[in-house]
């Protein structure tokens, strides 16, 4: 599942808090891979500050790659921490988390290769092998038959001019289960982690949800949270042209909703812990704004 991002948006401090505060009940039995690719040394500092911290340094294997390491080792980084955690997980059975930053440093690695190769190019000046070479690493995530471990990824990239169709996430959705997509409006105006829902999407959330995994009625707000959202975005344009106070009483709910829903619900700090039962309750509870 990866997080498509934007130049300057907090996906950093979101990927600490995603290592800070992942958990399973068997703890004894739980790893995060961490590879950092084309980082400056102040961000590779953050993060090893903040593992240490916070005491999450004992289950992290961390590989890292800096900006003025060379473009050959920015592309071993995915494949040998992918490597280690296939060790982890098949080998040692545990459950492993592999988080990646920044796949467009890497692309832009890739492309850098290509180049001096004289490969002929393709979209953007990227290789024609972009989308097989995502796969080989997207792909190898998830579980083995008669194996007891599994590894989940999670890859995150900046999109280059905050633009979704440039060929870096583009092929990157077409590959794996989803994505989160991170909005500059939202981080602006201080909402943390600032996910913009409407662009977010699973491709697998329909078969982990509902009665015997979260709650029998997750499916159902999760449609209705959507519905809402989405005539919240149609009332702020509307607003934009007529203004606020010619808004009917109905469109003028949704607005209420549409901040309510951003800084309640979607804004939760840095290091707020929901569970799911209370995410849902207070979905719940928002959703009543519209009565």
């Amino acid at each position: 599942m990866p997080i498509f991002s934007g130049s300057g948006i907090n996906h950093n401090e979101l990927t600490e808090r995603i290592i800070r505060q992942a958990n399973i009940q068997d703890e004894g039995n739980f790893a995060i891979v961490f590879g950092l690719m084309g980082a400056e040394y102040e961000t590779a500092q953050f993060f090893r500050k903040n593992f240490e911290e916070n005491h999450v340094l004992s289950k992290v294997v961390m590989f890292q790659n800096l900006s003025n390491d060379s473009s050959i080792e920015r592309l071993l980084t995915p494949k040998i921490a992918l490597t280690c955690a296939e060790y982890l997980a098949f080998d040692l059975g545990m459950q492993v988390v592999v988080i990646l930053t920044d796949m467009t440093s890497y692309a832009e690695s890739l492309r850098e290769i290509a180049t001096l190769k004289e490969e002929v190019p393709s979209r953007k000046g990227y290789p024609g092998y972009l989308y097989s070479d995502f796969a080989s690493i997207y792909e190898r995530a998830g579980m083995i038959e008669g194996k007891s471990g599994s590894i989940t990824q999670i890859p995150i990239l900046t999109m280059p001019n905050d633009d979704i169709a440039h060929p870096i996430p583009d092929t990157t959705g077409y590959i794996t289960e989803g994505q989160i997509v991170l909005s500059r409006e939202l981080y602006q105006r201080g909402i943390t982690p600032p996910i913009n829902i409407l662009d977010s999407l699973s491709r697998l959330m329909k078969d982990g949800i509902g009665k015997g995994y979260t709650r029998e009625n997750h499916v159902k707000i999760a449609d209705q949270i959507f519905a809402a959202y989405s005539k919240v975005q149609e009332a702020r344009a509307l607003a934009k042209v007529l203004g606020e106070s010619d808004l009917s009483e109905e469109d003028k709910k949704y607005l209420e909703f549409g901040l309510q829903f951003e800084e309640k619900f979607i804004c939760q700090g840095l290091y707020n812990r929901r569970t799911m039962d209370q995410t849902l309750d207070l979905a719940e509870d928002l959703l009543r704004i519209l009565q």
